[in-house]
């Protein structure tokens, strides 16, 4: 049960890390409106780090199954519902972790799970 808290915890973290990083690096306001090349990039980067999450949760965890990857999911994206009825300005980034990184999370545990398999 432990390594499985600990691989959800782990998982959100490296899809918190690396969004702080992309829009500190990049200077861009996550909440405000920008270029279509950005959001193409985001999309990019946000669904590749989102697998790498939902990788390594289930590297962590163990798992033979997908529950910890739906537990990161409902985090990921119940945390970016909660953004997207806070904030104000653009919405973007929340819909794309909603619709997009938090399902790309589950992708990424099922590739491992796939993976581990053989």
């Amino acid at each position: 049960m432990m390594r499985q808290v600990l691989g959800v915890i782990i998982g959100y973290a490296i899809f918190v890390i690396s969004s702080i990083f992309l829009f500190r690096f990049s200077g861009i306001n996550p909440h405000a409106d920008t270029s279509q090349l950005f959001m193409v990039m985001t999309f990019v980067y946000g669904t590749i780090f989102s697998f790498i999450s939902g990788l390594v949760t289930q590297l962590i965890a163990k798992t033979k199954n997908l529950k910890v990857n739906y537990v990161l999911f409902i985090i990921m994206a119940g945390f970016a519902t909660f953004s997207l009825f806070k904030s104000s300005g653009s919405s973007w980034t929340q819909l794309l972790a909603i619709f997009l990184f938090a399902p790309a999370s589950v992708i990424g545990g099922l590739f491992w799970i796939k993976k581990s398999k053989k």
